[in-house]
């Protein structure tokens, strides 16, 4: 049996994505993302805020692009990558990124007023297209 690697967020981006092209056009958005849970800790809230790095690929970090922007409320569905690379002084140093492969904006409907979208943008990735517009029809919720 093969194991599972998802991972589903719903937070707030930190900043506008950045995006990058590649060699041979291909596009990469990364992006900070926020997520916070409230507890109780001795009888007082205490608010917890987990820092997730986020990486979109082709058709989908055009799209993010596109729609997102820092504070926006977003829902990503994707899995974790651990990577490694060389610093600056050639110290080895390891990073783990969600690789989203579809997004969901969240919010209030006015959230999306002010860009012409009335629906919240839904993006997924496919083999052909690099990414899938949807209707809010097709919600799995």
């Amino acid at each position: 049996m093969s194991g599972i690697n998802k991972v589903i967020l719903v937070g707030h981006l930190g900043k506008d994505p950045e995006v990058r092209h590649l060699e041979g056009g291909v596009a990469v958005a990364s992006f900070p993302l926020a997520t916070s849970e409230t507890f109780n800790k001795d009888g007082r809230k205490v608010e917890q805020t987990e820092w997730h790095n986020i990486v979109m690929w082709r058709g989908l970090a055009d799209v993010a692009a596109k729609f997102l922007q820092k504070g926006k409320l977003v829902y990503i569905e994707g899995k974790l990558r651990t990577r490694s690379f060389e610093d600056k002084e050639g110290v080895k140093k390891y990073t783990t990124e969600v690789v989203a492969e579809n997004f969901t904006m969240l919010g209030r409907k006015t959230d999306f007023e002010n860009d012409g979208n009335h629906r919240p943008a839904i993006a997924k990735t496919t083999d052909t297209e690099g990414y899938r517009n949807n209707d809010a029809d097709d919600l799995p919720f």
